[in-house]
C-alpha cells in the first residue's frame, strides 16, 4: 500500500476529528448501530483495531477467516515495575503506537485502502482511555476512507478466537472467557448471538493470577509466572478454597482465594512480614502449583454446569488465561469425560491475549449482517 494513502488520512486526524459528530458533519440522528445494506465483494477484507488495555493491535482479515496480518505492540515492559496496567501509561503509549502498527498491518497485508471493505474497533468494555484511541484512530480512517464502521465487543472477540478454524459450530455451544479483567461463561448460539450466563463479581480469574504473583515476587505479567512456578509445585500442598457461589450459580468471585494466599504468606492477622521472601523455592512452587489448581476447578465445574444447563454439545474457551496450558488439560478432560463428549474449540495461543485479529474476525460477521457505527460511536469501560 502506498503509506502516503495512510498518513494523509492520519495527520489529518486533528481536523478529522474535531468535525467526527452529527451537529459537526451533519449526520441524521440514529441509533449507534443499525442494519444497513452493503454487497460486500468477492472477498471481504476488514482492518481490525484493538486498544482496549495495554496491547495495541491492528490486523487485516479476510472473510473473516484468512489472516492477512497481525501486528501487536505490546507494552508488558512498560507496566511490568508497576505490577499491573497503569491507564494513563497505556493510553500514552496507544497514542505513540497506534499510526505505526496500523501501517504495518495494511502494509503486511498487501491491500490497498480500496480493498479495505470496512474499519473495525473494539470500543467495549476496556480501559476508557486506551479504548478512545483506538475508536478514535477507526472513526478518522472510516470517514477519511469513506468505509463502513463496525464496533465490536472486546469479550465477544475474544470468543470469536476461537471459532478461527471452525467452519460450522455444533451448537448448543457454552463459551468461557479467562482474561485479565473478565471471566464469562456465554450461551452462544452464534458469533453475533451472545446471552450471558454468568460473569465475576470481584477479581477477574487473570486479576487474581497478577496478584498472587505480586504476592509470591515473581515477575509481572502474573499469568505466565504462575504457570511456569507451578509446574514444578504440588497442587495438593495447600488447600485454596474454591467459591463456587450456591449450587447453581454461573457467576464467579476469586478475591477469597486472592486473600487466602495472602494470609497463607502473612498469618491471618497480617502483621507478619511477608515470608515468601524466605522460602525455597519449592515452598513458591507449591503455593503457585495449589493456587492455580483451585483456580482452574472452579473455571471447569463452573463450565460443566453451564454446558449441563444448556445442554451445550461445544465448548469454546479464550481469553489471555486461556493460554494456561493446564486449564486447557482440564478444559479438554472435562469435556471428553461428558456423556456424550463435547467438542473443544480453544482459541490458538497467539490469539488469546488481546489482539486486532478477533475483532476484524467478528466484524465480518456483522458487515454481512449490515450492522454499522456510525461517527458518534463512543468508547464505553463496561459492554
Amino acid at each position: 500500500m502506498d503509506s502516503r494513502h495512510l498518513s494523509h488520512a492520519w495527520y489529518g486526524a486533528g481536523t478529522l476529528t474535531r468535525g467526527i459528530g452529527p451537529a459537526n458533519i451533519g449526520l441524521m440522528e440514529a441509533e449507534e448501530e443499525r442494519a444497513t445494506s452493503h454487497e460486500p465483494r468477492e472477498a471481504v477484507n476488514i482492518l481490525g483495531i484493538e486498544t482496549s488495555c495495554d496491547e495495541t493491535a491492528a490486523a487485516v482479515v479476510a472473510d473473516g477467516r484468512i489472516v492477512k496480518s497481525s501486528v501487536v505492540a505490546s507494552q508488558t515492559k512498560l507496566h511490568e515495575k508497576y505490577g499491573g496496567v497503569v491507564p494513563e501509561v497505556a493510553s500514552r503509549a496507544h497514542i505513540e503506537k497506534i499510526y505505526p502498527v496500523i501501517a504495518e498491518a495494511i502494509e503486511q497485508a498487501q491491500v490497498t485502502r480500496d480493498e479495505i471493505d470496512a474499519v473495525a474497533v473494539a470500543n467495549q468494555p476496556g480501559l476508557t482511555i486506551a479504548l478512545v484511541v483506538g475508536v478514535t484512530a477507526a472513526k478518522t480512517l472510516s470517514f477519511a476512507w469513506e468505509k463502513p464502521l463496525i464496533a465490536i465487543n472486546h469479550l465477544h472477540a475474544h470468543l470469536q478466537s476461537a471459532m478461527l478454524d471452525e467452519e460450522h459450530l455444533e451448537l448448543p455451544a457454552v463459551a468461557l472467557i479467562v482474561s485479565g479483567g473478565h471471566t464469562c461463561l456465554y450461551d452462544c448460539e452464534s458469533p453475533l448471538e451472545l446471552q450471558l450466563l454468568g460473569s465475576t463479581i470481584d477479581d477477574a480469574a487473570g486479576e487474581a493470577f497478577d496478584k498472587v504473583a505480586t504476592i509470591l515476587r515473581l515477575p509481572y505479567p502474573g499469568g505466565p509466572s504462575i504457570e511456569k512456578a507451578a509446574k514444578d509445585g504440588d497442587p495438593s500442598a495447600v488447600q485454596f478454597p474454591r467459591s463456587m457461589l450456591g449450587p447453581d450459580s454461573l457467576d464467579f468471585s476469586f478475591s477469597g482465594i486472592k486473600t487466602a494466599v495472602l494470609y497463607h504468606c502473612r498469618g491471618q492477622d497480617m502483621k507478619g512480614e511477608n515470608r515468601v521472601d524466605s522460602m525455597s523455592r519449592q515452598q513458591i512452587a507449591d503455593i503457585a502449583a495449589s493456587f492455580q489448581a483451585a483456580i482452574i476447578e472452579v473455571l471447569v465445574k463452573k463450565t460443566l454446569r453451564a454446558a449441563e444447563k444448556i445442554d451445550a454439545k461445544t465448548v469454546l474457551l479464550g481469553g489471555g488465561v486461556a493460554a494456561n496450558n493446564a486449564l486447557r488439560d482440564a478444559i479438554q478432560q472435562m469435556c471428553d469425560s461428558s456423556v456424550p463428549a463435547r467438542k473443544l474449540l480453544v482459541a490458538p495461543k497467539p490469539y488469546c491475549t488481546d489482539n486486532a485479529v478477533m475483532v476484524a474476525s467478528l466484524a465480518y460477521y456483522k458487515f454481512k449482517a449490515g450492522l454499522f457505527a456510525d461517527l458518534s460511536l463512543e468508547a464505553k469501560a463496561h459492554g
